[in-house]
């Protein structure tokens, strides 16, 4: 089968692979579509960060790899021991974990001091034509929901999770600094927790739309206005709670500085250097800071994917805004990641369809 084998940053390969075979516990995936992560894009430009280039402690396997985390797709194959119809309708949790630690223990399997990603510390991946995972991995979905947008139910999850780490509450006041795909689904998951009014900080043209498709209240370009002065002027000092979706220095700062006191910032984006924040800013305003971690595994994949899947087929959810392109495999370095490189770039949630 045809696949994408990431060997180091900038070197990505379509290449044919032997497929995986199906153990008595596994599940054969025919992948209808696989969506880009802004983690991908870390890897294929500064990696390898998750991705190991000593064998994993859980996968056993090292560079390279195939990547894709964000998976949809079909049953085409089960092992005897699984209890699936071929032909249902799937997601794929990514979260790989090792059952020994105490995290695993505790349920915290997300959390796992050895564990990773489908995708990104091997265990196959979603750019490719069919991937094998275990059961407990796989998630059923209705046909209701379009299976290439199925795809966005991994990333709309990692919103999910993020405001229930949040403690949001229906009438919060919100702000999310930043609206690229995992800004846009923290604000939709956050709406349809009951917060309001939501603002949204984006310095890009094409997403600050996108969040107003979403049902941002108020979308504020931050190199035409100060978010903070405008956000507290509005709010009479500050939002009840705020998300930190852009990963830079600057939008930590900017949302720990709207928060009212009191009130809790969550952190949801992932940093490649280390940023300077002031404590006092926390301190002296009993501030909550949260973090947030994707979401969760092991028995319990299906409890926050779950949610997600019930907004898709309710419509509380809409994945349709987030897919600007849809590109096929062969396509997946030139019209996939350098396309989303590029800050300038349009384009939002772009889904390889092998």
């Amino acid at each position: 089968m045809r696949a994408a084998r990431y060997y180091g940053p900038k070197d990505i390969r379509i290449e044919d692979i032997e497929p995986d075979t199906v153990g008595s516990n596994d599940i054969r995936v025919e992948i209808a579509a696989c969506g880009i992560c802004g983690s991908d894009l870390g890897e294929y430009v500064g990696g390898p960060i998750t991705i190991p280039d000593e064998p994993h402690p859980v996968t056993e396997e090292h560079l390279p790899i195939t990547i894709g985390h964000e998976i949809s797709g079909t049953v085409t194959e089960v092992g005897e021991n699984v209890d699936i119809t071929i032909g249902t309708n799937v997601v794929v949790n990514p979260i790989i974990w090792c059952g020994d630690c105490q995290y695993c223990h505790e349920g915290n399997y997300h959390l796992c001091t050895s564990g990773g990603f489908i995708g990104l510390s091997g265990g196959g991946g979603g750019f490719a034509e069919n991937v094998v995972v275990s059961a407990e991995k796989i998630v059923p979905v209705s046909d209701e929901i379009p299976i290439a947008l199925a795809a966005l139910v991994e990333p709309f999850t990692v919103g999910v999770h993020a405001v229930e780490r949040s403690g949001l509450k229906s009438g919060n006041t919100t702000a999310v600094f930043g609206s690229g795909p995992i800004g846009l689904t923290v604000l939709q998951a956050a709406l349809a927790a009951g917060a309001g009014p939501v603002y949204v900080s984006e310095p890009n043209e094409a997403r600050r739309a996108l969040a107003r498709e979403c049902g941002a209240d108020e979308v504020i370009d931050p190199t035409e206005i100060d978010p903070v002065s405008y956000i507290m002027g509005e709010t009479g000092g500050g939002t009840n709670t705020t998300f930190e979706v852009a990963g830079v220095e600057q939008s930590v700062n900017q949302a720990l500085t709207t928060t009212k006191s009191g009130g809790t910032t969550t952190i949801v984006s992932l940093f490649e250097e280390t940023i300077s924040i002031d404590p006092n800013n926390i301190v002296m305003h009993e501030q909550t800071v949260v973090g947030t971690a994707a979401f969760k595994g092991g028995p319990l994949s299906g409890r926050e994917f779950g949610t997600t899947i019930r907004n898709f087929e309710t419509g509380v959810f809409d994945p349709t805004p987030l897919v600007t392109s849809r590109i096929n495999l062969n396509d997946l370095v030139a019209d996939g990641f350098e396309i989303l490189l590029d800050r300038n770039s349009e384009e939002a949630k772009i889904l390889v369809q092998p």
